[in-house]
């Protein structure tokens, strides 16, 4: 294969790869309003489910859906493809998935959307220093320079947001603990694409991540099943949109670009959190927060991989 037919297939794998992790950070981003609808009083009216039962139901109702995509995806594998069901990367990742929905369906309701899902896009900060301090792995400048415009751009997104709420510390707490086990997700599905398809990860951590939120939910929430029209119709865009469209689609990114970068890309779910909270909830939307949209994009150009950086990994058949 020639030097040019090599270039331009990567560039096209880069591309697609880079394509599913922006529509993944677009379909999480809008989880917030799900869970508003799922789970806070609206109007007045009780609560449909607890936040632990509005997790549990996000990862549970879409595993049929999963397991469809794995057992097909693996019939589309070459011959001889080697298949690790339930690595310990897997399982790993199911574990922090499970903390980073406990928290983050916590500071949805005990904060903003902008400001939980600010804190919780603080995942790239955990990935990039794990993997430069505790896996002593080289990190690119430009990583840290797109690290820095996104943090700054986040922090603008929010803008008066940010001011000192006692009402709202608690939530902006939870979001930064989502934080910490979001980034140790993306780097254990990282590590788990290694040796499975995007399928087969999302759905095993999803599985663990599943069994570990109904405990949950059934000790600490007295209401688990959602009992009207505008619960159940929450969970289940929830379930299909942000976590089987979200979550696997940044599998399926995970297995072609550096865990570095598309914790960045992440970046994008603030923004679409804010636009869908301005758009849908009501909440304001002014223009220091759109400048801090714009050099969440900047930062994210900035750290994008070079083409000797990038990583085109895939021994899936994908």
């Amino acid at each position: 294969m020639s030097p040019t037919s090599t270039t331009a297939r990567t560039d096209s794998g880069f591309a697609s790869a880079f394509a599913a992790l922006c529509l993944g950070a677009v379909a999480m981003g809008i989880s917030p309003i799900f869970v508003r609808f799922a789970s806070a009083d609206m109007a007045g009216a009780p609560a449909d489910v607890g936040p632990f039962a509005s997790a549990f139901w996000r990862v549970s109702l879409c595993l049929p859906l999963l397991y469809a995509w794995m057992r097909i995806e693996e019939k589309r594998a070459p011959a001889g493809t080697v298949r690790v069901r339930f690595s310990k990367a897997s399982i790993v990742g199911g574990i922090v998935f499970a903390g980073d929905l406990f928290f983050w369906h916590l500071a949805i309701l005990k904060t903003t959307v902008a400001n939980a899902t600010f804190f919780a896009t603080m995942a790239p900060l955990f990935v990039v220093l794990t993997v430069w301090l505790v896996f002593r792995q080289q990190v690119a400048r430009a990583t840290f320079m797109g690290l820095a415009l996104c943090l700054l751009g986040g922090a603008a997104l929010i803008g008066q947001s940010m001011q000192a709420d006692p009402g709202r510390i608690v939530g902006d707490l939870y979001g930064i603990a989502t934080a910490f086990f979001f980034g140790m997700y993306f780097l254990a599905a990282s590590r788990a694409r290694k040796t499975a398809g995007a399928a087969r990860v999302t759905f095993e951590a999803g599985l663990i991540t599943s069994a570990i939120l109904l405990v949950i939910a059934v000790l600490f929430d007295t209401r688990v099943v959602p009992h009207t029209a505008q619960g159940i119709a929450a969970l289940l865009a929830m379930s299909y949109v942000s976590h089987a469209g979200g979550q696997g689609l940044l599998a399926i990114a995970l297995g072609r670009l550096p865990a570095t970068f598309s914790s960045l890309v992440i970046f994008l779910e603030a923004i679409a959190a804010a636009l869908f909270g301005w758009a849908i909830l009501g909440e304001e939307l002014t223009l220091i927060q759109s400048l801090g949209g714009a050099l969440i994009l900047f930062g994210i150009w900035i750290a994008r991989p070079r083409a000797d950086q990038a990583p085109m990994h895939s021994s899936n058949g994908e």
